[in-house]
């Protein structure tokens, strides 16, 4: 075997170490590798080489470097959703076995949609592992769920965006998803002119979504149901009322999807995020880490979610 087949095979069978991952996460949210450093409890040169020795083993170059600014490349980005998951899984384990008796209480925040689709499975699982942590749940509109992350009213949140949304600190993408028209099955508020439609309040990705799809397809229409209530929204899909822009995962018959053929196209994604306070305990830590490791569940097809 030749140098270079022994390397690739090394490459194959290598491990990430927690470590550089801890420290190239820690260079992403501080912005410098000098800030890294102290974070992480090494030297800015420890560091440095830290992230060379995770590029070889990628195989792949993270960061572009610039005389006062760096910036994450194509496969940095790719790596830094990784590294948040790995990293998040890491500590719901080491919670679940060495802090055991973790106590407190975490205020959570979440959009109507998932409040009541995944929430309370998600929640009932936390409940399993951390049966003396009390979590508070703020069922609200994105724009208010960022509000009261502002005035310090929650510790974590989940919050409906736009995929070209800038993404903040604190903050990561833990689903993105395709968003789809729907309506009655064997309904025929889709052929209405204009065309009666259900619209989540302000603030809500979805709501855009359905804005900047019907524009495009120059369509007209009314707004014949408003309301940030998933119940709400059902109820006027149900009744043949409206139609209404959805994530995929929100069709479950009688509720269809309207294709080309119905005259509507698919105005895209959109990205649930996270966000958490910059200073949260080892208690919010956890709620927040267990959120992340149960949207990669779900994505995976490993957790059901409800439509109700």
């Amino acid at each position: 075997m030749n140098l270079q087949s022994q390397k690739l095979k090394d490459q194959v069978f290598a491990s990430l170490d927690m470590e550089f991952l801890k420290t190239f996460v820690a260079i992403v949210e501080s912005g410098s590798f000098a800030k890294a450093a102290k974070q992480v409890y090494r030297t800015p040169s420890a560091v440095s080489m830290q992230i060379k020795r995770l590029e070889e083993m990628l195989d792949a170059s993270l960061f572009n470097r610039a005389p006062r600014s760096i910036t994450l490349t194509a496969d940095g980005e790719t790596l830094l959703g990784y590294a948040k998951r790995i990293l998040a899984l890491n500590n719901e384990i080491m919670s679940r076995f060495h802090e055991p008796e973790m106590t407190g209480n975490v205020r959570l925040g979440s959009p109507d949609d998932y409040g009541s689709r995944l929430l309370p499975v998600i929640l009932r699982k936390f409940a399993d592992s951390h049966p003396h942590v009390t979590v508070d749940v703020v069922i609200d509109t994105t724009e208010r769920l960022i509000e009261r992350m502002a005035e310090g009213d929650l510790d974590v949140a989940m919050t409906t965006a736009d995929i070209d949304q800038p993404l903040l600190k604190n903050e990561m993408i833990v689903l993105e998803e395709p968003l789809v028209w729907v309506g009655m099955k064997g309904g025929c508020a889709h052929l209405k002119n204009p065309v009666p439609v259900a619209m989540w309040e302000t603030g809500c990705a979805w709501r855009s979504g359905a804005v900047q799809s019907l524009e495009k397809m120059n369509k007209t229409y009314r707004v014949a149901y408003m309301t940030a209530s998933i119940v709400g929204q059902r109820a006027a899909i149900l009744s043949d009322l409206a139609v209404a822009v959805a994530p995929q995962s929100f069709l479950e018959d009688p509720i269809v999807r309207l294709s080309e053929e119905d005259g509507f196209r698919d105005p895209g994604n959109y990205q649930i995020r996270l966000r958490s306070r910059p200073d949260l305990d080892a208690v919010g830590a956890a709620v927040r880490d267990h959120m992340i490791s149960s949207f990669d569940a779900f994505k995976n097809g490993e957790l059901a979610c409800h439509n109700g």
